[in-house]
């Protein structure tokens, strides 16, 4: 079983329109409402293909109960907890051309109190989980290094973790040694300080970050697909897509396919790729099923280019 822990979910709307003008009044080809947040998402996907998961997650107010009916119908296992602020609700606009744009609300605040609810909540569901999987922003009055704490008391239960977050509170926890963390291309030039143009300049970030704890680095890569850096060394790969359709999501299914093959090596990222590339052809945020994946489009490096510059 793997446990993923969403501290700041969400009701996520998917609108399609034919064109989004600014100040303009734009009818809406279709809409979509599904549950959202990274961790979210992650246990969507590992649901759908098959694997055992559990989510942990914050609620409050009138949108977190819509959100546990949401998931619920999904049948997705969940363990809510009732917090005080207003579970936030985010708005995704995409156009035929695969264009994508986003309104994320920030979240409702959350207590030490409440923090330490959580944290109890996690490590009491992590005794028959394999992997804890800590996904998203933090919201409003969480220390920056609530994933680094979570990292270290996993570690002493024998749990393996993995983080897919960003800024200070992924910074804090590479320091506490995760088994796996999951940057996009933004992310990891934000960790290192410095732009990411090159396949090389990519390992080069990876390396720096397992330097400071990390175990293993999986870097999405947008469509220059993503890259593995480990103990095994690095290995790199990409998956055609002809016609995409909406990217929200496929970083949180690259995660859970790669997690799936058994987060290790040129097939587990070649795994995480096909799931990847098939949330990407799906028209919302749905996660894909088995019948969604393509693995022949996949296509594995294993001795990458590191002078390739990454597409835009």
């Amino acid at each position: 079983m793997i446990l993923t822990v969403t501290l700041n979910p969400s009701l996520d709307r998917t609108i399609e329109v034919d064109r989004l003008v600014p100040g303009a009044m734009i009818r809406a080809r279709s809409a979509r409402l599904d549950p959202g947040g990274k961790g979210v998402n992650v246990s969507r996907a590992l649901l759908a293909g098959g694997v055992g998961t559990r989510a942990v997650i914050t609620v409050g107010g009138s949108d977190g109960d819509q959100l546990v009916r949401l998931l619920e119908a999904d049948e997705i296992p969940l363990h809510a907890v009732e917090v005080d602020g207003r579970t936030r609700s985010n708005v995704t606009i995409v156009e035929p051309d695969g264009v994508v744009t986003k309104l994320n609300e920030p979240g409702g605040p959350l207590s030490r109190t409440e923090l330490d609810r959580i944290a109890e909540v996690v490590l009491t569901e992590a005794g028959t989980a394999s992997w804890v999987v800590a996904c998203g922003s933090l919201p409003p009055g969480v220390p920056n290094g609530f994933y680094a704490e979570l990292c270290r008391s996993c570690a002493d239960a024998g749990v393996q973790v993995a983080i897919d977050s960003s800024g200070p509170p992924l910074q804090e926890a590479v320091e506490a040694g995760p088994d796996l963390i999951k940057p996009n291309r933004e992310e990891l030039a934000e960790a290192v300080g410095r732009p990411i143009d090159s396949v090389a300049d990519a390992i080069e970030a990876a390396e720096e970050l397992r330097e400071r704890g990390a175990h293993t680095v999986l870097a999405s890569l947008g469509a220059s697909g993503a890259i593995l850096v480990g103990p095994d060394g690095v290995v790199t790969g990409e998956a055609h897509v002809a016609a995409p359709r909406n990217t929200v999501g496929a970083g949180d299914a690259l995660l859970a396919g790669f997690l799936r093959a058994g987060a290790r090596g040129a097939t587990a990222l070649a795994e995480g790729l096909a799931w990847g590339a098939a949330a990407v052809r799906m028209p919302d945020s749905r996660m894909p099923l088995p019948r969604d994946i393509r693995r022949d489009d996949v296509h594995i490096h294993h001795r990458p280019d590191p002078r390739r510059p990454l597409l835009t």
